[in-house]
């Protein structure tokens, strides 16, 4: 028993050895704790799937929760740029465009939008007066500018994927829409590591390889023609078009903040997700896609009713 017990020890250790060096592998390839990271996306979509299958307006919480510290990070890496951008007015703001997001009106949220930057530039102005540091036109030109891309690039684009669920059957979209867009990170990622060779966009993204584009398309075209057929009951067709969209907007956002944070200087947007970085740094694909998600929603949503 206790040869046996020695055996089953040292082939613990063994196998325990070979995922360290695996999972430091692809660490080095990629800059992730890959077993993290997986644990932590597998709870936090749990967590959604419950919220859009059981409680949808969990969903909306749980938005309003991830846009909330999204801004927060967002506008705290803008700081370590010259760019002044203040993070209570932000925060508030992008609250607020959620929050209009919730009542389902689309005039809100555009109202909601423009009213929260006018109060946030507004309350820059003022700090700005106030501090009399004598920053040039310029540079409080640019400040006005990391304004807008705050409140536009995360809470108003967020607030569609909220919008979308309010709608009805819209959950199913919005569940859709989520599942294709993880599957292009994930087609990209396991294509990329296992056959990219030639870089898309290297002064942006070097990791970021035509081969693992290839993947994405795959990826997004097979999940998206299943869900078209199983979940939202539309022609296969509507699922081509799904995901063709869908690896689009996804690519442009995980490019779009690869840039962001080349411009600031940083590697992920914060270390507040173990594994994956910041709360940006995990939904950067999804964010330019929830606004083309509720567009096809309202464009092909009646096939479903055709086809039942």
């Amino acid at each position: 028993m206790k040869a046996t017990r020695a055996d089953i020890e040292r082939q613990v250790q063994v196998t325990r050895a070979q995922i360290d060096q695996v999972n430091e592998r692809i660490a080095a390839r990629t800059g992730r704790n890959l077993i993290l990271a997986i644990l932590i996306g597998l709870g936090l979509g749990g967590a959604l799937l419950v919220s859009l299958i059981v409680i949808k307006d969990l969903f909306a919480l749980l938005a309003l929760a991830f846009v909330v510290f999204t801004t927060l990070e967002l506008v705290t890496a803008l700081r370590i740029t010259p760019r002044k951008v203040d993070p209570i007015p932000n925060v508030i703001a992008a609250a607020g465009i959620v929050v209009a997001a919730y009542v389902a009106d689309p005039v809100l949220i555009w109202s909601s939008l423009l009213g929260g930057i006018a109060v946030v530039i507004v309350w820059r102005l003022i700090a700005q007066m106030i501090e009399a540091d004598g920053r040039t036109a310029p540079e409080i030109l640019r400040d006005v500018l990391a304004i807008f891309l705050v409140q536009v690039y995360v809470p108003f684009m967020a607030a569609f994927a909220v919008l979308l669920t309010r709608q009805t059957h819209g959950e199913w979209w919005a569940l859709s829409f989520l599942i294709v867009v993880v599957c292009v990170d994930v087609g990209a990622y396991a294509s990329g590591l296992s056959f990219g060779k030639h870089p898309m966009a290297p002064k942006i993204s070097p990791k970021k390889t035509w081969e693992g584009l290839a993947g994405a398309v795959v990826a997004a075209q097979i999940a998206g023609i299943l869900l078209a057929i199983f979940l939202l009951e539309t022609p296969f067709w509507v699922g081509m078009i799904l995901g063709a969209v869908l690896v689009v907007s996804a690519t442009f956002g995980d490019l779009a903040e690869s840039l962001i944070k080349r411009d600031i200087g940083i590697k992920d947007m914060s270390s507040w997700l173990p594994g994956h970085g910041g709360f940006l740094d995990r939904i950067d694909s999804m964010l330019p896609s929830a606004p083309l998600a509720f567009a096809l929603f309202m464009i092909f949503s009646p096939l479903s009713s055709a086809v039942s």
